[in-house]
């Protein structure tokens, strides 16, 4: 166990590999030989084609098993041949470096522009930088960056300069494509489940529920954004064929302001209007602890911890797809015991 009175950054890439177990398992180990880290989770999708792993350590030992993985992705995963519902630019697609305990927002800034000088110059992938670590605020959000997904890299590469590493698309580029890195709240990946197959509902549910909202022509044929209902909120539909349904798929970036609860119930009241169901839903990866009592609070009221916890697994459906198992899913008692 990772002693709690020393610095601890948490670190989440996501992968563009979600289906071959023995790729996913080699990009695993990468971290997990790496001393002074603690692998928390592998979160395969075959929908998503995509993987989401966490871990967790001290600095140094966050920075080089995040390498590790970037250079062992680089290797295995051919970005010419990725297909996947899931946007991204590269073969790991988006790297966070995320504060856990005794460590600064600055120090995951500069922590987060050693990891990208390094994968740019040793491992020469494009890199840019995003939310806290971004060096101007169109690249704040990771969405300007992915716009054109890996497809649109080579433009990309025209339009916006890396941060870091080559600026010119190249046939080691065409394999590898581009990786976001960056500094950032803890960020909840959390997916609600639509009784449907057209994803094109899933779609105007996330457009009227995300903080960006969407463009519409106004009375003179000018296009306009309409704000979405939920702040610190992102979201867009996808299919999932496996279960034969389609999901609202968001991500929470402060989950202290726009709670997992809320968001559940306006993606509920949304679809109910469109006259499906939202029945569960799902998360990618950890959550804190808080955020689960905070809405085991809401449906159950003042209970104990175990129970609150328990009364949020059943009111949001978080068992609907695959069984939610509090000991593998919620960070502190993965990290902490």
């Amino acid at each position: 166990m990772i002693n709690t009175d020393r610095k601890i950054i948490e670190c989440v890439p996501n992968f563009s590999e979600g289906r071959n177990s023995g790729i996913i398992d080699k990009i695993a180990s990468a971290v997990k030989s790496t001393q002074n880290v603690k692998l928390l989770n592998v979160e395969p999708d075959k929908d998503y084609n995509r993987t989401v792993i966490t871990f967790a350590g001290e600095p140094s030992g966050v920075k080089e098993a995040a390498f590790n993985a970037i250079s062992t992705a680089s290797e295995l995963i051919d970005m010419s041949r990725q297909k996947g519902e899931h946007p991204r630019i590269g073969a790991t697609d988006v790297c966070p470096i995320i504060p856990v305990a005794n460590v600064t927002r600055e120090e995951c800034i500069e922590l987060a522009n050693q990891l990208g000088r390094d994968v740019g110059e040793k491992l020469g992938i494009p890199v840019y930088l995003y939310e806290d670590a971004a060096r101007s605020e169109e690249r704040r959000n990771l969405e300007n960056i992915r716009k054109g997904e890996y497809e649109g890299l080579k433009q990309k590469l025209r339009d916006w300069v890396p941060d870091y590493g080559p600026v010119e698309y190249n046939d080691k580029v065409r394999k590898s494509g581009a990786t976001v890195i960056g500094a950032r709240f803890f960020l909840i990946a959390y997916n609600v489940n639509l009784n449907t197959r057209d994803v094109s509902i899933a779609n105007e549910i996330a457009k009227k529920v995300r903080e960006s909202g969407s463009l519409i022509k106004d009375e003179t044929g000018q296009k306009k954004r309409v704000p979405g209902i939920l702040k610190y909120v992102k979201a867009i539909g996808v299919e999932l064929n496996e279960y034969n349904i389609t999901q609202v798929s968001l991500n929470l970036t402060n989950y202290k302001e726009t709670s997992m609860h809320r968001v559940f119930e306006t993606v509920k009241t949304q679809a109910r209007e469109h006259g499906v169901k939202a029945t569960g839903s799902e998360l990618i990866g950890l959550v804190p602890k808080e955020a689960l009592i905070e809405a085991g609070i809401f449906y159950a009221g003042n209970n104990s911890e175990e129970e609150l916890i328990e009364a949020a697994i059943e009111n949001l459906g978080l068992s609907q797809l695959n069984k939610f198992e509090p000991g593998k899913k919620i960070i502190e008692k993965l990290i902490y015991g």
